[in-house]
């Protein structure tokens, strides 16, 4: 019986936390495009942006993703900035491409580390050399693609556009592809249900 070999691509953004450590393919997605580089207060941003700028709403949000964020060893916190994740991208796609998923799935754990639990800018050069270290990159080639900021853009952008004219407009996307069909989870699900995926597409790969 010849075995059947199973891609898992996700669509994500790196201010959208993903949960677990499964990586094959990222594609890219900028969450908040109109953005600047520099930024904005986070917590006034969700205030105002997602919860009609109530204090009490806020509350419940933070009281929410902090019980998720315990169940699974993620210590969130809710200030710094929300800025532009362009660069981000960019890097992550750069030494994706160079040097493998592996490498790619550190870099994108030290970027959610970072933004969620450190409260550091998403996409600021400190952190992307952050990000880089902790991914075993040496500084020298880190730093040739993080100063150049036309260094794999335009790869980047056309991964961002592909993404888009793909009808992905919310992260995380994640699609199983399968060898009878392929099933495609979007938004932030319980582990269970990615668990229900992947039992269901080794079922059908039999």
């Amino acid at each position: 019986m010849t075995s059947y070999e199973s891609q898992i691509s996700f669509a994500l953004d790196t201010i959208c936390r993903k949960l677990g450590h499964i990586w094959q393919r990222g594609d890219w997605m900028k969450l908040y495009p109109e953005a600047s580089k520099e930024g904005q207060d986070k917590y006034e941003w969700y205030r105002k942006s997602r919860y009609g700028d109530s204090d009490e709403k806020m509350k419940m949000y933070e009281t929410l993703m902090s019980a998720y964020g315990t169940g699974v060893g993620i210590d969130f916190k809710f200030h710094g900035v929300v800025a532009n994740t362009l660069d981000a991208h960019r890097v992550v796609q750069y030494f994706q491409e160079e040097k493998g998923p592996e490498i790619a799935d550190k870099l994108i754990n030290s970027l959610y580390s970072q933004y969620f639990e450190n409260e550091k800018h998403p996409s600021s050069p400190e952190t992307l050399f952050k990000a880089t270290s902790d991914a075993g990159i040496p500084e020298a080639e880190a730093k040739a693609v993080i100063d150049n900021e036309k260094e794999f853009l335009r790869d980047t952008n056309n991964l961002i556009r592909e993404t888009k004219s793909n009808g992905i407009d919310a992260v995380p996307n994640i699609m199983f592809e399968g060898k009878r069909r392929d099933i495609t989870l979007e938004g932030a699900k319980e582990i269970e249900e990615y668990e229900k995926a992947l039992h269901q597409i080794a079922k059908e790969s039999k």
